[in-house]
């Protein structure tokens, strides 16, 4: 009877502990709910008093606007509203066409600063360059301008002018730079023979057709050296990134199944809809020739996922100093009024689950930029994203622990004569010409 009965109170005590948290959970989810409606409330009372009170007449969608402008810039440097016509840019830009000057931009001490300018471009042609602070567009002081209407006021008609004026190396005098904007055809790559047997493929961004046209070039370059290559030189320096899924196409030409089974890169977020794993495909792989990839503080996302993925997978060299530390993905959605949404919503990690954001990717051999002949190089170090205000901090899932690279200010390559002299370039041929040597060398064991 004793028996019965303690198992009948212990029944009753449990029910009443499932009842008690689902009580509170209840409780806190009206809790959070009540909480959330008071706070849409205040936005709607400030609204109406500004509405009301402000010395001048302002329009609601003005308001709305830089009220969610500001939410969102609160939380880290990459994540936008975009109104219609940034957001018809924004998806211009990656198919490879668009109105402008060429130059990719972002916040730095609160000061709008180029990241760098890209190859062959109105903007790279004037002379801008890395770190140069933006003060003016046209008239207009861009002290507290955001990023969305910098882009804005620089894109336009081919043919019309757009005048920056520079502040460059801390030096006080502003410079003016009139520039004619250009159908932006924006070339992801370019490919030439170094030295006999020696690649060399320049990737200036990716964009939608970069996979593609990496293949053509690795087939024109083994027609120029007799039906195959021995070596190759992938550059990403000043690679601000782009479309993720072209940087894979290329890791794919050179990785396999083995370690990780082929995987490039994977993605960590809190929906489960962020959470993927991007891998090589199966079918032919270029032979394991050397290769060198050059990087640089201009080196951001796609690029810093490609060179990591190629030195988790063993498959190449990475040559040159700390990359930018993009380690973030931004997943695109669109809103109302053909706006857009650009939100943080995962972090990257190599294959061997290091996270870039913040540290970005370590060189294997550490080579800084020599500053022109007659000239002392530049204090001031590239922009990082560990330099960007309000960040995301790097992740705590770290399974490698990374040395520190001191930066140098990177130089953009074009010209024949520019890679000539560019000391990283010749330290890259030299090292692959000393890999040839050595394995003309090696003696098969007996």
């Amino acid at each position: 009877m004793k028996k019965k009965l303690l198992i009948i109170l212990s029944a009753i005590v449990v029910m009443v502990v499932i009842c008690v948290v689902f009580l509170g959970f209840y409780l806190a989810k009206s809790s959070g709910h009540a909480t959330e409606q008071e706070n849409i409330r205040l936005i709607k009372e400030v609204i109406s008093i500004v509405k009301k009170e402000y010395v001048e007449e302002v329009e609601t969608k003005k308001l709305l606007q830089s009220a969610i402008t500001g939410m969102l810039s609160s939380l880290d440097p990459h994540s936008a509203y975009m109104p219609s016509d940034s957001f018809k840019e924004m998806k211009v830009q990656m198919s490879g066409s668009f109105g402008g000057i060429g130059i990719e931009i972002s916040i730095k001490d609160n000061k709008l600063t180029i990241i760098a300018p890209i190859e062959d471009t109105p903007g790279y042609k004037a002379g801008l360059k890395a770190n140069d602070h933006i003060w003016k567009i046209n008239d207009k002081y861009t002290k507290g301008m955001s990023i969305n209407d910098a882009v804005s006021m620089m894109r336009g008609e081919k043919g019309t002018k757009v005048t920056l004026t520079i502040l460059r190396d801390g030096n006080g005098t502003p410079v003016t730079y009139p520039i004619i904007r250009d159908i932006i055809q924006t070339k992801s790559l370019k490919s030439r023979s170094i030295d006999t047997g020696i690649g060399y493929i320049r990737i200036g961004h990716f964009q939608e057709t970069t996979g593609a046209e990496f293949a053509k070039s690795l087939k024109t370059l083994k027609e120029q050296n007799g039906g195959a290559i021995k070596s190759l030189i992938i550059d990403l320096r000043n690679n601000p990134g782009g479309l993720l899924n072209q940087a894979v196409e290329v890791a794919n030409c050179f990785i396999g199944e083995g370690f990780s089974n082929g995987l490039v890169v994977y993605t960590e977020g809190r929906e489960p809809s962020a959470k993927m794993k991007l891998s090589t495909k199966i079918g032919d792989k270029e032979p394991h020739y050397p290769i060198v990839v050059l990087v640089n503080g201009g080196s951001a996302s796609a690029s810093e996922i490609l060179a990591g993925a190629l030195q988790d997978h063993k498959r190449a060299i990475i040559l040159g100093t700390q990359t930018f530390g993009k380690g973030s993905v931004q997943s695109v959605m669109p809103l109302r009024d053909n706006a857009g949404l650009k939100l943080t919503t995962a972090r990257y990690f190599t294959p061997s689950g290091r996270s870039i954001q913040a540290k970005g990717i370590t060189p294997d051999i550490i080579v800084n930029r020599l500053a022109p002949q007659g000239q002392k190089p530049s204090p001031e170090k590239d922009i990082k994203e560990n330099d960007l205000k309000g960040r995301l901090n790097p992740s705590t899932n770290k399974s490698i622990e990374e040395k520190k690279a001191v930066p140098e200010k990177p130089a953009a390559i074009k010209t024949d004569e520019e890679l000539k002299n560019d000391h990283q370039l010749a330290r890259a041929v030299e090292l692959l010409k000393g890999l040839e040597v050595m394995s003309s060398r090696v003696t098969p064991a007996k």
